[in-house]
């Protein structure tokens, strides 16, 4: 309404008197004397002032039409575009997990000991939400109760869909759409008699009567724990709990300081990566699926290598075998670069703690009494590459022992189609690959596409040579299972 006013107001300053008050002046008398220059000379400027006044109001107008087109062009734009997929039928699926059964013996049903973690992370990237879940599986894990898994989730609130650069987004996707293992309720392995985990709608039906304990009053006293101290302690503190929810409300119990320095979170290392959280870990079948349906453009086989999907489920880890010839390059684009200058360089940070393990032969090292355009430079060749750089990184990695026979590249990036073009034709230009490929070359169902990242994950993890940017938690997690799986530490690699 404002607007409208200011625009009448506008419209009525600009329009002449006469218009406005609908009145005629009088004609000059006739002793006056002759009155035709006068009345010509008049003519003129209000015809000049006619002229100008419809300019103005021509433009004001063509302004508001265009600024409603948009409105209107953006909102159908909106409407048009087809929903995203719910994942019903995994949600569906959790809900009838055998152990959502009171009437199971100890350590499960309503004598079990569970742990709900509600404030886990949300509204953030599956690397990030992937890190912190491995590790809330494994405090459950290491006290003894059944972990409550929940959807990887971008927004809590009761809508299903969420907006994310003007697309519609499922604000909630059930965690067995991207992974399996006992971190979503399969069993353990025979001689392993810790508790199944379940879903929070099973959790608040079996515990009625739980103990809300606030991340802070735990973590709080601390000084800079490692992962260690703190799984040890809240071990502790929970005790005396059946039932243990960690209240909603901040910190996490895990927190990205944590997760960000890998002298706290890799004293867990030896113990965290024997664990059935880890070596039972496997990706969904949603996601290996697209894996066995894209081979072909991913690294093309032999006809007789069989399909992911055929090695048994039980082999956990053991079935991400490498992929003889396989380069996977992590290439971070997009908002990336601004995360990259306006928020590590400013506070020198370093690599995330699960690309920082001493084994890699890429560590990374900032000088004290670096300038800032050299600090600049280094932090554009490590975190946001150009192609340039990143062709001559192939070339390092490719003439390194671990880099021989390498044939095929796979490009895992968020980069616009026409930017991967140009690196495709960059990196074919300084070697003959046999084939090279990129996310954007993927055939994906509806479901696959919101997952697409795990989709990647896998491919990285089974790549003979990994390139991951060591800022990045996706390509931490990536290079942890990695070496979980005993590749050696000189076939992962950072830019």
């Amino acid at each position: 309404m404002t607007l409208l006013f200011i625009s009448a107001k506008w419209l009525t300053d600009i329009l002449p008197s006469h218009a406005r008050s609908r009145q005629y002046e009088l004609l000059p008398p006739a002793a006056a004397g002759p009155s035709k220059p006068r009345a010509y000379t008049g003519s003129i400027r209000r015809i000049c002032h006619l002229v100008l006044v419809r300019r103005r109001t021509r433009t004001f107008f063509v302004c508001l039409g265009l600024l409603a087109t948009a409105g209107i062009a953006v909102f159908v734009y909106i409407l048009t575009i087809p929903l995203p997929p719910l994942y019903s039928r995994f949600h569906e699926a959790e809900l009838r997990l055998p152990q959502h059964n009171a009437s199971l013996p100890f350590p499960e049903g309503r004598e079990g000991r569970y742990l709900w973690v509600a404030n886990h992370a949300s509204k953030c990237g599956w690397g990030n939400a992937m890190q912190e879940l491995f590790l809330n599986a494994y405090l459950a894990y290491r006290s003894d109760r059944a972990f409550v898994f929940d959807n990887y989730t971008w927004s809590r609130g009761e809508s299903d869909y969420s907006l994310y650069n003007l697309k519609p987004i499922p604000s909630r996707i059930p965690l067995t759409a991207l992974i399996r293992g006992p971190i979503v309720g399969e069993p353990f392995l025979a001689g392993d008699d810790a508790p199944r985990a379940v879903v929070p709608e099973y959790f608040y039906e079996i515990c009625q009567h739980r103990t809300i304990i606030g991340s802070y009053a735990v973590n709080g006293p601390l000084v800079e724990p490692t992962a260690e101290t703190l799984i040890q302690t809240w071990t502790d503190r929970m005790a005396a709990h059946r039932c243990v929810e960690v209240e909603f409300s901040p910190p996490e119990v895990f927190d990205e300081h944590l997760f960000a320095d890998a002298s706290r979170l890799l004293d867990i290392w030896p113990r965290f990566s024997q664990s059935p959280i880890v070596q039972n870990f496997s990706w969904s079948t949603l996601v290996e699926l697209a894996f066995d349906n894209n081979r072909q453009v991913i690294s093309p086989e032999s006809p007789l290598d069989p399909p992911l999907s055929s090695f048994p489920i039980s082999d956990g880890l053991a079935r991400y075998t490498p992929l003889p010839g396989l380069l996977a390059l992590h290439i971070r684009r997009g908002d990336f670069q601004i995360h990259c200058y306006d928020v590590l360089a400013s506070r020198s940070k370093g690599y995330t703690g699960f690309n920082s393990f001493p084994s890699l032969p890429d560590n990374w090292y900032l000088p004290k009494d670096i300038s800032e355009h050299d600090k600049t430079t280094l932090y554009t060749r490590h975190c946001f590459p150009d192609i340039d750089m990143i062709v001559q990184r192939v070339e390092e990695v490719r003439a390194t022992p671990a880099g021989r026979g390498l044939s095929h590249v796979y490009v895992m990036t968020n980069a616009s189609p026409s930017w991967v073009s140009k690196l495709k034709a960059a990196l074919r230009k300084n070697y003959e690959w046999t084939h090279v490929a990129s996310s954007r070359d993927l055939f994906l169902t509806p479901e696959q596409k919101y997952v697409a990242q795990a989709i990647d994950m896998l491919i990285a993890q089974r790549a003979q040579v990994f390139v991951g940017n060591g800022f990045s938690t996706l390509s931490g997690m990536v290079v942890m299972l990695r070496m979980a799986n005993g590749v050696p530490p000189d076939a992962t690699r950072h830019w």
